[in-house]
């Protein structure tokens, strides 16, 4: 399956480079100039592996490491450091917060590739990537998601909640709870933009009697169980 990686560099020219280098070796790419929109598109898009540049405008890769720590869907995402920062000490510092990998620039575009291919083998084992309700699977590597032999399409925000509830069913989660495992506690995200969010959900999965797996649980937000709700 295709892996996508995120490119968070604020050098168009080294953000370029990078994206044929990996577009030539069949992965998909994205890309975020600055901090903001890193955030952005961790909030949105799902992807494998990152590769981080420490200084960035309107924040910093080790702040972005953090971000992505903190929630439940982006917290295993592996990350490789790609910066001119060269001191021990530094690099301490990027392992200390989170980072997997840590290169200097300038940097060997195979040992880079190897990395990554590395990387990838060690945090997407073969066999490991499947998640299993019932007759409903999420396969991780391909973000596909299969009822019944067909497969359902999902939108990425209705991709990561169904990703977050399977890994955590049976248990109640308020609209604050999901915000913050979704979206990430910076998000500006309203009650009313996750009901929207679960109901395309719920029609999405209408098809394949899944929708009912969603419940709603009054006075406290929402559950993801197989057991039917009276």
């Amino acid at each position: 399956m295709t892996k996508t990686i995120l490119i968070v560099e604020d050098d168009q020219s080294i953000r370029d480079m990078l994206k044929m280098l990996l577009e030539h070796h069949d992965y998909h790419v994205l890309e975020a100039k600055d901090y903001p929109d890193a955030i952005k598109l961790s909030q949105s898009a799902p992807f494998h592996l990152v590769l981080l540049d420490w200084m960035l405008p309107g924040g910093n890769g080790i702040q972005f490491i953090k971000h992505l720590k903190k929630h439940a869907i982006t917290e295993r995402i592996p990350v490789i450091m790609l910066t001119a920062k060269q001191q021990e000490s530094d690099q301490i510092l990027g392992f200390d917060s989170g980072a997997d990998d840590y290169m200097t620039k300038p940097f060997s575009n195979k040992a880079l590739l190897a990395r990554i291919k590395a990387l990838l083998r060690r945090s997407y084992p073969v066999g490991c990537d499947i998640l299993e309700f019932g007759d409903l699977k999420l396969d991780t590597q391909s973000h596909s998601v299969i009822a019944e032999d067909h497969e359902i399409e999902l939108g990425p925000t209705e991709y990561k909640l169904l990703l977050f509830f399977m890994t955590k069913p049976e248990r109640v989660f308020t609209r604050d709870q999901l915000i913050d495992h979704v979206w990430g506690h910076d998000a500006y995200i309203d009650d009313r933009t996750i009901d929207v969010h679960i109901g395309r959900l719920r029609k999405q999965l209408e098809l394949s009697a899944h929708d009912k797996f969603i419940q709603t649980v009054r006075g406290a937000g929402y559950r993801f169980s197989a057991k039917i709700q009276k």
